[in-house]
């Protein structure tokens, strides 16, 4: 009988982590992923380690639809070959059902049927612990495939697996990187005029003044949004004098000085009036064009009434320092322990706002804005997810106390409010 590998992926751990390695944040909406090249990858690697062929590559995910149904990512990974795509679903409040048992329930049979004699589990879930041993004792081999972080260790793995695992591998970085893209706009792209309004706080919080000449988006000051940036165009950006080209005399006497401007609503009577189409003389429509002097007259600005109805197309996303660097759950070199070995802190806290909001704002509208704003003090699902999660990988505290759960939700609606909208 011939021998096969197969591989598990627990599609919430690979992408969320992988995430965290390109954005800092495992909020799995701010990257974008090219699926069939991150499954080859694995696929690639599985095979070179066992020196096996791949029966089948198990991908387990919950429904991006309503009722559990797939979402069309999920229907283009079921096309694959080789793949086999395993559902769970999502509860009311967005926590993903039913993968984990799924998952256990697959490897089990698979071990008690001897259908292949390695495993590679694509997971760093301490509830898959079970799993492994129920694999194991059946005589099959288990091996971890973990995410790398950016000092090469498995992201995100419990502990209990990686004792009951017949080894733990990374998967090759290039792999990951190549095929796990971040939406977030470069902080050096981000113009220079974002970090300075005059007359208004540094950080853009909420509630400072407009400046003259600038105009909201309608629902803005409802919504307690920043004013947009100017206009091209517009007079405060329009220069105080303009290089006009020379333009030749019109031949004949020049006109000279007439009376004061009559009013705008008199029609002009007698011998003084214009003849019917003498507007239209190519002379004289010249001259209408080009003024009275003969020099163009200067474009004008727009009018307030057009700039009122300019609406944002895009959100801001908050300022990172420049000198600050991301932080990890290993970035001190000890298992499960961050840099804030101290314990959670304000800066702490920051940091890891700024970042969910970083990946958020790369595919988020001004609409969704809005829409957040509103409904504080709320935070949905998946933002708070990744807000608990990224604070406990950095932090190396697995159990968030109900002080640092509120401070970091204050603090995210905080540096929600600073957001900009253009």
């Amino acid at each position: 009988m011939r021998s096969y590998c197969s591989i598990y992926v627990d599609a919430g751990y690979l992408l969320a982590s992988s995430a965290t390695r390109v954005t800092g944040t495992s909020l799995r909406r701010g990257v974008q992923v090219d699926h069939p090249a991150l499954i080859q990858g694995l696929i690639s690697q599985a095979e070179e380690h066992s020196g096996m062929p791949l029966l089948r590559v198990n991908w387990y995910d919950s429904g991006g639809r309503p009722g559990g149904g797939p979402d069309i990512h999920q229907d283009l990974i079921g096309m694959l070959p080789r793949v086999k795509l395993r559902l769970g679903r999502l509860s009311q409040t967005g926590e993903q059902k039913g993968v984990d048992l799924r998952m256990g329930l697959d490897m089990a049979t698979y071990a008690r049927n001897r259908v292949v004699d390695i495993i590679y589990l694509v997971s760093g879930d301490d509830d898959l612990t079970e799993a492994v041993e129920e694999a194991q004792f059946h005589g099959l081999q288990v091996m971890i495939l973990a995410v790398p972080d950016h000092r090469g260790r498995p992201h995100a793995v419990a502990k209990n697996l990686q004792r009951e695992a017949d080894g733990v591998m990374l998967i090759d970085a290039a792999v990951v990187d190549d095929a796990v893209k971040s939406l977030a706009i470069d902080p050096a792209l981000i113009p220079a005029r974002e970090e300075e309004t005059a007359a208004g706080p540094a950080d853009g919080a909420a509630g400072a003044v407009p400046e003259v000449g600038s105009a909201e988006a309608p629902g803005e000051a409802a919504a307690g949004l920043e004013p947009a940036a100017p206009v091209a165009g517009s007079a405060s950006e329009m220069p105080e004098t303009i290089d006009r080209p020379a333009v030749p005399p019109i031949p004949g006497p020049r006109p000279g000085p007439g009376p004061s401007a009559p009013d705008k609503d008199a029609q002009p009577t007698g011998p003084a009036a214009p003849a019917a189409g003498a507007d239209q003389h190519p002379a004289n429509r010249e001259m209408v064009e080009q003024g009275s002097d003969g020099i163009p007259p200067a474009p004008s600005a727009p009018k307030p009434s057009v700039l009122a109805g300019k609406r944002p197309t895009t959100i801001v996303p908050p300022k990172i320092p420049t000198t600050q660097t991301p932080m990890w759950s290993t970035s001190t070199g000890d298992p499960g322990r961050g840099e804030d070995s101290d314990g959670i802190t304000v800066e702490l806290i920051d940091a890891v706002v700024r970042q969910v909001l970083v990946s958020w704002t790369a595919s988020a509208t001004p609409a969704m804005l809005i829409d957040l704003r509103k409904g504080e003090p709320f935070i949905p699902g998946d933002l708070d997810r990744t807000l608990l999660l990224d604070l406990s990988s950095r932090s190396g505290i697995y159990d968030i106390d109900d002080i640092a759960r509120h401070e970091l939700r204050d603090r995210f609606w905080m540096h929600v409010k600073r957001l900009k909208m253009n």
